[in-house]
């Protein structure tokens, strides 16, 4: 029997776990997947968003272990993305005589999704309250962090903000809290969400932190992974530094490799990099997925970029890569890129590389490193040299 699991008195999760999901829009999800759904027993009872379709029955069974589900009176969506509202129209089923919120925005996204079901959502905005007994909750609508419809939902009487995705993580576990789990790989999968999911509104996320910092807090409940417990301003922390955009001396090296002579230039460019004293990496885009090179990238000053040339284009890993990274909008004025790769006949593939980070925003002091063939041990001391000098010149 699925069990429901109170998170403070009369406050209870009923999520769902998927162990086994291991992609989400690209991203990789190697620890899994929590939908963190919550339910509050107080005059109305209230449940605070659903879960994924194919886990509708498990929460109506984690509801049933509190509550009958035709007893609910609110259901508050914070979000229409359907990982957090594909189980909807099975809880409009269950529950006859409950009042559907979610903001305007939401409103009009539903009518989209889920015509059949036939559920009145009525809308609420910033500042809306909602008195529910011994609670009141109140409303922040949070647009772009990270879709229009978005809002967190504040318990104020128990201290808990129902933070959406905000502040989440994917991250499957059978314990609820931060405090019982590995806090440090908790934290690796909140900057991997961050950085695959939310960095390209951190403008707006860094708003909705503002917010948050002036709320009475003892849990941020999200609506994916962990609730935040006693490593709140761990957390806190962490975003004000991702929102804050700032770059660090750090570099990552990602490449594509044919016969080996651009994974050279490769590796000159990071010794290169780490004799200037940077943090620096190279990622052979075969070995390590895009979505764990921008957890990696999040931060970094100085992303250098290889491929030789296939077919007069660049290799479709780094092509791919590339989108999926500029799609993150990774744009800061100092963020400094740099072009190479080894080539036959054209050098047609590391030039191609150099003009998507001049469209991504990245600053290009230098010109693209190509080199004929295999490279020899002088063309790769040249190269390392030119690295540190790189690094040395933007100090």
């Amino acid at each position: 029997m699925l069990e429901a699991h109170e998170i403070k008195p009369n406050v209870y999760w009923v999520g769902a776990l998927d162990w086994n999901e291991r992609l989400f829009h690209g991203y990789t999800t190697e620890r899994g997947i929590t939908y963190n759904a919550y339910l509050i027993m107080d005059e109305k009872v209230t449940l605070i968003d659903t879960v994924k379709e194919k886990f509708s029955q498990d929460l109506l069974a984690r509801v049933s272990q509190v509550v009958d589900p035709a007893k609910i009176d609110y259901v508050i969506s914070n979000h229409v993305e359907m990982d957090h509202s594909g189980a909807l129209p099975a809880v409009a089923a269950a529950c006859k005589n409950a009042t559907f919120l979610c903001t305007t925005k939401a409103k009009e996204e539903f009518a989209h999704h889920f015509q059949e079901a036939g559920i009145d959502f009525q809308a609420v905005k910033t500042g809306d309250t909602l008195n529910i007994g011994e609670r009141t909750l109140t409303f922040v609508e949070t647009p772009m962090v990270h879709w229009p419809d978005n809002m967190v939902t504040y318990d104020e009487f128990d201290k808990i903000l129902f933070s959406n995705d905000a502040f989440g993580q994917h991250f499957a576990s059978s314990q609820r809290f931060d405090v019982d789990v590995d806090l440090c790989e908790v934290m690796k999968q909140a900057r991997k969400y961050y950085a695959n999911i939310v960095q390209p509104y951190g403008m707006q996320a860094s708003k909705a932190l503002e917010v948050v910092k002036g709320l009475s807090l003892e849990m941020i409940a999200p609506s994916h992974g962990i609730i935040w417990t006693e490593h709140i301003p761990q957390i806190l922390e962490a975003y004000a530094q991702w929102t804050s955009n700032k770059k660090v001396d750090k570099a990552a090296i990602i490449y594509d490799s044919m016969w080996g002579s651009t994974e050279k230039i490769a590796k000159a460019i990071c010794e290169g990099f780490i004799q200037a004293g940077l943090d620096a990496r190279y990622f052979d885009i075969k070995a390590t997925h895009e979505s764990d090179i921008v957890a990696y990238t999040l931060d970094a000053k100085y992303i250098a970029v290889g491929s030789p040339t296939l077919n007069m284009k660049m290799m479709p890993n780094i092509a791919m890569f590339l989108t999926y990274q500029n799609g993150l909008s990774p744009r800061n004025a100092d963020r400094v890129g740099l072009a190479f790769g080894s080539y036959g006949w054209a050098p047609v593939g590391p030039n191609a590389v150099q003009k998507e980070l001049e469209g991504a925003g990245y600053k290009l002091p230098q010109e693209t490193i190509t080199l004929n063939w295999r490279p020899t041990q002088e063309d790769l001391d040249t190269i390392q040299e030119k690295a540190f000098h790189l690094a040395q010149a933007q100090e």
